[in-house]
């Protein structure tokens, strides 16, 4: 599922996808162009992946993007537009994975002792640096 802008409607704001719905090979979450690349794997038995290393590359970024997998647990992410605004909640359950690369976001947990995992682009400055308050 991919979750657009109302005001900006060719702007992608989240990406998710439920783990039963994971059915390829491999399912890009992320269009290329976005800092924060994620994607979905779906790995037969005998899969082998060559054994690589990736290039160093200079890159440079203004804006910080995050993944959530939810190990177990229920969580509530609630996306708010690029004007503040509320877009929608997502349920999030075990398996699951979502992208946010812009607008806003807040986190409900649903059930007691939810793990999850946070993936976000660095470096990591401080909440005073990295975080603005969306009043609603």
């Amino acid at each position: 599922m991919k979750v657009f802008s109302k005001v900006s409607p060719q702007t992608l704001i989240a990406s998710c996808v439920a783990n039963k719905d994971i059915s390829d090979y491999r399912e890009d979450l992320s269009p290329a162009e976005e800092l924060v690349q994620v994607c979905a794997r779906n790995l037969k038995l005998d899969v082998k992946i060559k054994a690589h290393k990736h290039n160093p590359q200079h890159r440079e970024t203004e804006l910080t993007q995050e993944a959530w997998v939810i190990l177990s647990g229920k969580l509530k992410a609630v996306l708010y537009d690029l004007d503040d605004s509320f877009l929608t909640e997502i349920i999030l359950e075990p398996g699951d994975c979502i992208v946010l690369f812009r607008g806003g976001h807040s986190l409900e947990v649903l059930a007691d002792n939810t793990k999850f995992y946070e993936f976000k682009n660095g470096p990591y400055n401080g909440i005073q640096t990295d975080k603005q308050p969306i009043n609603q």
